[in-house]
């Protein structure tokens, strides 16, 4: 009997144990190949990510899977292109996740400037770009 009361222990290693931390804190972290791969997932719609540079590889988003709060979320991708149709204004805002693949949080506090794509903004980082939603309103209308 004690055995089976042990095996949930045993068992809860396998199940990986980001997607519990991602039912206890109500996030979601997915990764894709391609812009093309991001779009299909519906994760984002294109319409609402025209700044995506077409040659982005290796994205990675965290988003808030609560649907009662404004949505948050961090995207980080690879790319040598710059943003599409966006502008760059004073940094207003912080991401809402620190996340282990990210720039470090002083990189962050850093920038002076960011990028400003709508809702979305972005600092450059060695391979490509990371962003955050929700931007402040005053580094939205950098965009």
């Amino acid at each position: 009997m004690r055995s089976l009361l042990l095996l949930p222990l045993l068992i809860l290693p396998l199940t990986g144990c980001s997607a519990i931390m991602d039912v206890v804190h109500s996030e979601s972290e997915s990764h894709f190949d391609d812009g093309a791969a991001l779009f299909d997932s519906g994760a984002i719609d294109a319409n609402d990510a025209p700044w995506l540079p077409t040659d982005a590889t290796d994205i990675t988003l965290r988003e808030s899977t609560k649907t009662d709060v404004t949505p948050t979320a961090v995207i980080g991708f690879a790319s040598d292109s710059d943003l599409v149709g966006c502008g760059t204004t004073e940094r207003l805002s912080l991401p809402s996740y620190a996340v282990e693949w990210g720039p470090d949080d002083d990189a962050i506090v850093a920038a002076d400037t960011v990028t400003s794509c709508g809702e979305w903004v972005f600092i450059a980082t060695d391979d490509g770009w990371f962003g955050w939603t929700p931007s402040a309103p005053g580094e939205q209308s950098g965009a």
